[in-house]
């Protein structure tokens, strides 16, 4: 199939290889195509397809870069091209160093869970106090702060979180285990210290690719400094006007930093946008003129003008709801469009709550993306512990889950026992629940069943090494009385069968990871460290092109819909309460432009004059941000009319409940925040 043709800029991009390249890439204007294109480019060129690494955020994205990149490359030049996620390509660098890193050859890979439960040991039970310590922790790695550093620049609270730190951090080393931001600090310091490595992987990758560099955090900016080195032979793609992770670390300052570290460094600008109507990008382009920036752009589409952008007043957020919903009926009628077509953005999860109860009493289908995963579900979690346990006897985190799933009569003094004799032999608890003398302290009935455990688990990892994932699973099921036990203690019929179905599902997946081996046996490690890095929201993914999309704002990141309403433009809300100082604003400011130019075709905003806060209905006030834009390009209709009104009115009205209830809401708003969407890459 014939690629569409490139314009001067994007061609510019491809071509470039004389030194590093900052390609500044405005939102829909082309960039995966620029970064696949660059590829072809590549290996056209002379460079081997295996010194070739293109690295982004989610396997999602990898998975359709890789995919764009087949359609181009011929499949025996292109042999040993990376194309993964910053977390897959640093664990493959763990994996090859895993001796200098000090780890043996099976390590596990904590996920939050997991981490969870290593930090209650440390900071204690307190859900709100894990979820800090998680949370500090996680950043002081994403900074490259290491647990000494930590433990000299904490104070107040921090204090005890930098000491669990350090804990934490040798009990991972003790459970020959890493955590997700390990994957990313672990090479960092790999590459900083070790000249010979630091050599090694500069040679094996020539040329490195970045995608959504915008939302690159300290760790991975050090990772693509270190990589390049002095021949820094690198493109990087981003749009700082999109950075909208920075709860998560990312750093939008990282596209500033390349020009002061990368003196030479090219900088070309995609401004044309392929995906919006003129309008919409004129809201977009001049909502950002307010925000401090690197450097300057302005998107521009050759689709025509389009529809105005529409801003909606309306009572209370069910009326804004019941609005939404209605403008999507009645659009749809008269266009014939499908659901599928039609998305609704807001700032939190919260306000999806009024939208689904219209969206019902209509009939309406919808999804509400963000939801629990597939591979989340208790008995999937269950099932991936034991091969985790298979696959790594040393952790205990996988052992603990398991020992008693289904239930084996081993009790919590019997697991006391167990980690009080591990702990003084510096074993793990799988290898300590086989050793000599436990039976003394556990008794003769326990130490019997954890050693019936043991052997079984031992034989059954043997027969891992030739035996396809699925049936090794197939057959740990029915060793212990899988699905009788799910019957046994589900909540209902209904609940035991859906359970049971999400067991044959994952046996399912197995299924097709064996049947894709490409001829070669896929090792049980190797399906584990599939399981740890799954992009998991997208195995629950379904056909959607029948339902209207809700999600937030944060979720809809690189996505696109037709038509989209973005509700809750009020003070409090778009921007959040708790983002008002100068930086976060900018922030706020972004993720609206982020939502804006998600709508191809036509937009409306939103915002609800009273809004239910902490159990009261309170007064609003509109969103600063509607003041920033366009005072020429928006429509401004009357509550619960079609016609609009003179747009100088609009903004006046606009502004006038801003100075009249500013000082209520603000007040009112602190006291109530939305849920922040965090789904990742």
């Amino acid at each position: 199939m014939a690629q569409p043709k490139l314009n001067s800029r994007q061609d510019a991009a491809v071509r470039y290889l004389d030194g590093p390249l900052l390609v500044l890439a405005g939102a829909g204007s082309g960039k995966t195509g620029v970064i696949t294109r660059k590829i072809a480019h590549l290996i056209e060129r002379g460079y081997a397809g295996d010194r070739i690494a293109a690295v982004t955020f989610t396997n999602k994205a990898a998975r359709e870069m890789k995919q764009r990149a087949s359609r181009l490359i011929d499949a025996e030049a292109a042999r040993g091209l990376t194309v993964s996620t910053f977390h897959s390509l640093g664990l493959q660098m763990i994996r090859v160093e895993h001796v200098a890193l000090g780890f043996k050859p099976r390590f596990s890979i904590f996920d939050a869970e997991d981490a969870d439960k290593l930090l209650a040991d440390l900071v204690g039970r307190d859900v709100e106090q894990r979820k800090l310590a998680r949370f500090t922790i996680s950043g002081w790695k994403s900074a490259l702060v290491d647990p000494e550093t930590a433990a000299a620049q904490a104070s107040g609270p921090e204090q005890a979180i930098a000491r669990a730190y350090g804990e934490y951090q040798r009990r991972l080393k003790a459970y020959n285990a890493v955590d997700f931001d390990d994957l990313l600090a672990l090479p960092v310091q790999l590459l900083r210290t070790d000249d010979a490595a630091r050599e090694r992987w500069q040679n094996r990758f020539r040329y490195l690719l970045v995608d959504e560099y915008q939302d690159t955090n300290a760790a991975q900016y050090e990772l693509l400094r270190l990589l390049t080195g002095v021949r820094a032979a690198f493109t990087v793609v981003g749009d700082d006007d999109q950075s909208i992770y920075a709860w998560r670390g990312a750093r939008p300052g990282n596209i500033a930093d390349l020009s002061r570290d990368f003196p030479h460094l090219k900088v070309i600008k995609l401004e044309q946008n392929y995906r919006s109507v003129g309008h919409v990008l004129s809201a977009a382009n001049r909502l950002i003129e307010s925000n401090q920036r690197a450097y300057e752009k302005t998107l521009w589409s050759a689709m025509g003008p389009g529809d105005r952008v529409r801003v909606l007043a309306c009572a209370d957020e069910a009326g804004e709801a019941e609005r939404v919903v209605s403008e999507i009926s009645s659009h749809r009628l008269r266009t014939g469009n499908r659901y599928g077509d039609y998305a609704v953005l807001y700032r939190g999860n919260f306000q999806s709550r009024a939208f689904e109860k219209a969206l019902r009493e209509r009939g309406v289908p919808y999804r509400v993306s963000g939801g629990r995963s597939f591979f989340e579900r208790s008995e999937i979690r269950d099932l991936a512990a034991y091969l985790k346990l298979l696959v790594n006897p040393d952790d205990d985190a996988a052992f603990l889950r398991v020992i008693n799933l289904p239930r084996r009569e081993i009790g919590p003094s019997t697991l006391e026992a167990l980690g009080r004799y591990a702990g003084g032999r510096h074993l793990g608890l799988f290898d300590a629940a086989r050793g000599i003398g436990l039976a003394g302290g556990v008794g003769e009935r326990s130490g019997r069943r954890l050693a019936e455990f043991v052997d079984w688990a031992r034989d059954l990892a043997i027969a891992g090494e030739s035996t396809p994932a699925k049936t090794l699973v197939t057959t740990l099921i029915a060793d212990i009385g899988y699905r009788d036990w799910l019957r046994d203690t589900a909540a209902n019929t209904r609940a035991a069968r859906k359970r049971l179905e999400n067991v044959d599902e994952f046996l399912g997946w197995l299924g097709h990871l064996d049947a894709t081996a490409d001829g070669e046996a896929r090792g049980l490690d190797e399906v584990v460290r599939r399981l740890s890095l799954m992009d998991f929201a997208a195995q629950s993914e379904k056909d959607s092109e029948n339902q209207v999309h809700l999600l937030t704002l944060h979720a809809a990141k690189g996505l696109e819909f037709d038509h989209v309403f973005l509700a809750g433009l009020e003070e409090g809300l778009l921007p959040h309460h708790a983002c008002m100082d100068d930086e976060r604003i900018e922030e706020e400011r972004r993720l609206l432009y982020v939502g804006i130019t998600r709508a191809r075709r036509t937009l409306s905003l939103s915002y609800a004059r009273r809004r239910q806060r902490g159990g009261e209905q309170t007064d609003t006030t509109p969103s600063r941000f509607l003041e920033e834009l366009p005072r020429d390009e928006i429509e401004w209709p009357t509550e619960g009319r079609r016609g609009r009104t003179d747009p100088a009115q609009g903004r006046s009205q606009v502004a006038a409940l801003r100075a009249m209830l500013g000082d209520q809401a603000t007040a009112d708003a602190a006291s109530d925040g939305p849920d922040t969407d965090r789904t990742a890459e």
